[in-house]
């Protein structure tokens, strides 16, 4: 659904061509995936198209004898527009549209339709805004005024069509150079942005508060569990891609110790790279964490390729390397599967962010996950260095205190970043 309910649901035809390595039964749960992306987007599903074959073809990416069965279907439904689950180059874009007279777009423009319609924040609206242009720019070589009237104008009913809404859109009515002027201009506000997260997270770093993400597929909870975990009152929706941008809360775990919790952009299969790059500066709060909470959708039809497919955006980022505690979630719709996938994936736990049931084992999980990533020491600190004593406390996890003739000895955890700061003052 669109933020703003429309009279106007545009008529979408959805293709998917299956190419190895990926089998049919993997093309039609992809395809079942853009079904939901387009009813996100505000239009509706009329048909479905399949395809089997060994490349793409360079012209339409279907073939010539695809392309007329398209047509015949695209008249016989009377659609406004017909979507590929698949990536289409500038050329066989603008090919299918000349050859199947209506608009022809790709599951990456369907995306970046959903985020401008999510957008909020001015970081947020900047970022979807550069990911845009960054994909429709090449879309304008070889067009010139074609494709700006085409993402200027409205679809027969009267609603703007899918791909063509956004902070973007306006920029395909001028020439490529403001383009361009504009791409530098967004680029160079979102190094700002990430700048300032970075001394943000300078300063956390210098609190000491350990540092968790939550990261998941989208839709699969992470802004219900962050609410739940910090009363937070983040915007909750049964929707993909309902929140874009990252929260960050304080909470208290179990023993008193407190953390940092972030909440991130949710991930999905074919995640188009313009986004990656463009989220960057917000995922990156995922590359600096201590420990990364994945939300896994238990009743998901598939939650394995789930994992896979935000493992691989991590990777992109460079967050492969981040320790990560899997959270199947939604025991409450799907409590077998949720209990299931906890005993078959080691260390991960079960739970409700919906009614809070197996929150408190979480809670509990990421204490010690937290614990273990920090090493025990022991220290004596002089009578007269309270400042160093207190500091101790603030820092890390002091499990035994004693006073001596020479000092006050305490043996605790500390992370690497605070051993540091006391590395005089440790015995052992």
């Amino acid at each position: 659904m669109a933020l703003i309910e429309r009279a106007f649901r545009e008529r979408i035809v959805l293709v998917g061509v299956s190419i190895p390595p990926e089998t049919m039964e993997e093309t039609e749960a992809s395809v079942d995936e853009l079904a939901l992306l387009v009813d996100a987007a505000g239009a509706d599903e009329v048909a479905r198209v399949f395809q089997r074959r060994q490349a793409p073809d360079p012209p339409t990416y279907v073939g010539k004898g695809k392309v007329e069965e398209l047509r015949e279907v695209a008249v016989t439904t009377d659609c406004d527009t017909v979507v590929f689950d698949n990536e289409l180059t500038p050329a066989q874009q603008f090919n299918l549209e000349k050859l199947l007279g209506r608009t022809a777009i790709d599951r990456t423009a369907v995306i970046l339709d959903i985020f401008a319609q999510n957008a909020h924040s001015q970081e947020g609206k900047a970022q979807v805004e550069l990911a845009q242009l960054r994909y429709r720019l090449p879309r304008l070589r070889g067009r010139g005024r074609a494709l700006s009237q085409q993402a200027g104008g409205m679809s027969a009913g009267g609603g703007a069509r899918i791909g063509t809404r956004g902070p973007g859109e306006t920029q395909l009515e001028v020439d490529r150079r403001r383009i361009v002027r504009r791409l530098h201009k967004l680029e160079a506000e979102l190094r700002q942005i990430a700048k300032h997260r970075q001394t943000q997270r300078k300063a956390q770093r210098r609190g000491q508060f350990p540092r968790l993400a939550i990261v998941g597929y989208t839709n699969a909870g992470k802004s219900t569990l962050l609410n739940r975990l910090t009363d937070a009152e983040v915007l909750v929706e049964d929707r993909l891609f309902a929140t874009l941008d990252a929260t960050t809360r304080r909470l208290s775990l179990p023993g008193g110790e407190a953390v940092l919790v972030t909440d991130t952009v949710g991930f999905i299969r074919k995640l188009p790279h313009q986004l990656v790059e463009a989220f960057r500066s917000t995922l990156d709060v995922a590359v600096d964490a201590d420990l990364l909470i994945h939300v896994v959708d238990a009743s998901a039809p598939d939650p394995a390729g789930n994992i896979r497919a935000v493992r691989d955006v991590l990777a992109e980022i460079g967050a492969d390397g981040v320790p990560e505690l899997l959270a199947f979630n939604k025991s409450d719709l799907a409590p077998g599967s949720a209990k299931r996938l906890a005993d078959v994936w080691e260390g991960s736990v079960a739970l409700s962010a919906e009614t809070g049931e197996g929150v408190d084992d979480l809670l509990q999980t990421i204490a010690g996950r937290l614990r273990s990533l920090m090493t025990v020491v022991e220290m004596l600190i002089p009578f007269d260095r309270g400042d160093v004593l207190a500091a101790a406390h603030r820092a890390g996890e002091v499990l035994r205190e004693s006073a001596s003739e020479s000092g006050m000895h305490i043996r605790g955890r500390f992370d690497d970043a605070t051993l540091s700061r006391f590395r005089e003052f440790v015995v052992t």
